[in-house]
């Protein structure tokens, strides 16, 4: 017996050492967690209002900065704001702000942050009568200029009162585990302990105890596995294909994907001399879904639109992609020409498509058009219940064209996770209530488990329409909807590219790239070069891209003979009279400029009206000094991110539209409103003028960022909370089955 009390109290000092151990560790990694995100949430804050801080500050009131100040606290974090002007004078501020943390000492701090005397972003922790806070000191610069900084103040009591619950936790959860750990050992030493453990085995795994309890069992420590794992995708390193498959194989145990998207992948297309080439569509979408369904497999279920696209298919529209490999199960769906008139380009793209754009076309509404589109939906949902293996699959279903899709599969298959992802902006209630079938659209989006848009704005737009237009529940702390006792998620997911890219592996250094295209364009070395890629559409700001250019000309005469731009325009829903207009209005107005400036062999527009295979675009990317993004509205762009991720000899300038979600996170990016052609004309000016080293830092930062926040990561985020939720479900299915077979 004495071996036995030494043998416990060296257990009861081990448990207590660890769990001073284990506090110390959650409290470091838990505070260094908290200061990350709230640095993080300052700088994304200021961001959002950077512009309307800008247009008021030197206006001859500050109530508009007193406003977006208000805005900005409205955080529940955010004890107060302050803006300073560079001579530290306070401009406005929140009534919450503690004014010991004075103008003067943050301008201060600002100036002294790099030690150089410059304006960089400075943050410390402070402790003040009431408690310790976070501090940050946000520079506000204007055309490259300092005028002013944001003081931002966080309250960290809230941390505080997390690591109290998080010690007690963990206390709590060794004391129990001391008090289990001295009651086996008392009964091992009573009992004969290799029977009974095997009987707990048995129990635990739902053998020959109580095999009843087994699939709950299992599906509680998915639950809790899930709960306790992968908190913060941030914190555990960078995403890249390999560890996007690891997480998917811990959580969803290796069960392959459903994408249902309308463009498809690849498509083949019959060539003149009778042969069959592939070709990858412009398309922000496959950019971005193409690795993630490279690195987990499973079925993309997509329109088959290509020429020669039914033969190079089986008898039910499947083949493997890549072409003799088996990353992924491509499923092509046929539709009729009437039906992809009606469907595509009538309600989707007549219809969905300008009414959730801001860019001055009017939206059209027709009822055959909604009925072609419902129907597709319809067929395009069964396609994803054939394709499912179980009865609660996890499918993602992609943008506007399928708004209806996640009801119809909601309606076949009630446990499945569907989780829908809407690529373009979504407007306010307002504007919103313009569709006729504005109840059914969001009726069927409201079929999915989680509903993500890239902006937090767009979810707040699309709660506002549900609020407006249905009888739902909004349950603001969750940021869900839910009707019959089913809720449906809003979660923004900003959308990003593959980092690095695949295709910088079938294109040259940045040098031969550069000479190539040069030699392409008949340029001499010594040439500037612009680029833009877009597909020829009227939300991308073209006509007023060529403008700035033309602006940019008149102002800069040293430039003419000298700056080239290049315009890689990939042709778009041809059947629409909208998009052959402006395809005829920017050539027009392309030839105008080439007219106005041409010199001997010169011209400044080079208008590439044609499709462009990736390496292609790439090679242009890399070759180019700048790539000027000039969207009037959307959603991300992710062009602009595409040509960050190729320029990884750190050059090149990139120009890109306010209006776009690629504003808000590439913030190195010179930011400008393409409606301002003066603006604009000067931004394009200052890029071809700006120092290597200007460049270089700049395009440094925003590749750290890609690099982090890269497509692994976004879909990651994705499926690991659609895997939580499911998880979720699966125990309360579980525990609802019990209760219901449990003797009263």
């Amino acid at each position: 017996m004495p071996r036995m009390l030494r043998f416990l109290l060296a257990l009861v000092v081990g448990l207590a050492v660890l769990t001073a151990f284990a506090s110390w560790v959650v409290h470091r990694t838990t505070r260094s967690w908290w200061e990350k995100d709230i640095s993080l949430r300052a700088e994304l804050a200021v961001n959002g209002a950077r512009q309307s801080l800008i247009s008021h500050w030197r206006g001859p009131s500050h109530a508009a900065i007193q406003e977006s100040l208000a805005e900005i606290a409205h955080d529940e974090r955010i004890m107060g704001a302050v803006a300073c002007d560079v001579g530290g004078r306070q401009l406005a501020a929140t009534p919450e702000y503690p004014r010991e943390i004075t103008c003067g000492g943050l301008l201060d701090r600002v100036r002294a942050a790099d030690g150089l005397g410059s304006w960089s972003t400075w943050k410390a922790l402070h402790s003040i009568a009431g408690g310790e806070i976070h501090v940050s000191a946000i520079p506000l610069l204007d055309n490259g200029g300092p005028i002013g900084l944001v003081g931002l103040v966080h309250d960290m009591s809230f941390i505080a009162r997390r690591e109290a619950k998080t010690r007690w936790f963990v206390v709590a959860a060794f004391g129990v585990l001391g008090v289990l750990a001295s009651l086996l050992t008392v009964l091992t030493a009573r009992f004969a302990w290799r029977g009974w453990n095997r009987a707990l085995r048995d129990f635990i795994r739902g053998g020959r105890g109580r095999p009843e309890f087994g699939p709950l069992l299992r599906d509680l420590r998915e639950l809790i596995a899930g709960i306790s794992t992968d908190k913060d995708p941030e914190s555990q390193g960078e995403w890249n294909a390999a560890r996007l498959k690891q997480t998917l194989a811990r959580h969803l145990h290796g069960e392959r994907l459903i994408v249902l998207a309308n463009r498809e992948p690849c498509m083949h297309e019959r060539t003149p001399d009778g042969g069959v080439t592939v070709l990858h569509p412009a398309s922000g979408l496959v950019t971005a879904l193409e690795p993630v369904m490279l690195a987990c497999s499973g079925v993309w279920i997509a329109h088959g639109s290509g020429s020669a696209d039914r033969e190079t298919a089986d008898a039910a529209g499947r083949l493997e992609v890549p072409s003799g490999g088996s990353s992924y199960l491509l499923r092509r769906v046929w539709l009729s020409p009437e039906e992809e008139k009606g469907y595509y380009y009538g309600f989707a793209n007549e219809g969905l498509w300008p009414l959730c754009h801001i860019a001055h076309v009017r939206p059209t509404f027709r009822a055959e058009d909604f009925a072609h589109y419902r129907e597709v939906n319809r067929r395009f949902a069964d396609a994803v219940c054939s394709e499912a293996g179980t009865d609660d699959p996890i499918i993602l279903v992609q943008d506007y064209h399928f708004a209806l899709a996640p009801a119809f599969i909601r309606e076949r298959l009630p446990r499945a996770t569907v989780l829908s992802f809407w690529h373009i902006p979504w407007p306010n209630s307002e504007q919103f209530g313009i569709c006729p079938w504005r109840e059914e659209i969001l009726a069927g989006l409201l079929g999915s488990t989680i509903l993500g848009f890239h902006t937090r704005f767009h979810c707040n737009n699309f709660l506002d329409a549900v609020d407006a237009f249905l009888e739902a529940r909004i349950d603001r702390e969750q940021v869900a909807v839910v009707q019959r006792g089913r809720a449906t998620l809003i979660r923004p997911y900003p959308i990003s590219v593959e980092s690095p890219s695949r295709w910088l592996r079938e294109v040259p250094t940045v040098d031969e790239c550069r000479r190539g295209v040069l030699d392409e364009l008949g340029l001499p070395p010594s040439a500037l070069l612009g680029v833009a890629v877009d597909r020829l559409d009227y939300t991308k700001g073209i006509e007023e891209r060529l403008l700035a250019v033309e602006r940019l000309l008149e102002r800069s005469p040293d430039l003419r003979g000298r700056f080239t731009f290049v315009v890689l325009a990939a042709p778009s829903r041809t059947a629409i009279d909208a998009y052959r207009t402006l395809s005829d209005k920017v050539q027009a107005l392309a030839d105008r400029i080439n007219q106005k400036f041409t010199a001997g062999a010169y011209r400044p527009i080079v208008l590439s009206h044609a499709h462009h295979e990736p390496p292609t675009v790439f090679r242009y990317y890399r070759a180019a000094d700048l790539c000027f993004v000039s969207s009037l509205h959307d959603g991300m762009n992710l062009v602009a991110k595409e040509f960050v991720g190729a320029r990884d000899d750190e050059r090149g300038v990139l120009v890109v539209s306010q209006f776009t979600g690629a504003a808000r996170e590439l913030t190195e990016a010179l930011l400008v409103n393409p409606y301002d052609r003066e603006q604009t004309a000067g931004a394009l000016e200052a890029a071809l003028r700006m120092p290597a080293d200007e460049q270089r830092e700049r395009m440094r930062a925003m590749r750290s960022y890609l690099a982090h926040f890269n497509v692994y990561r976004w879909a990651g985020r994705m499926l690991i909370d659609a895997a939580r939720v499911r998880a979720r479900n699966r125990f309360l299915d579980r525990v609802a089955m019990y209760d219901l077979l449990s003797p009263s």
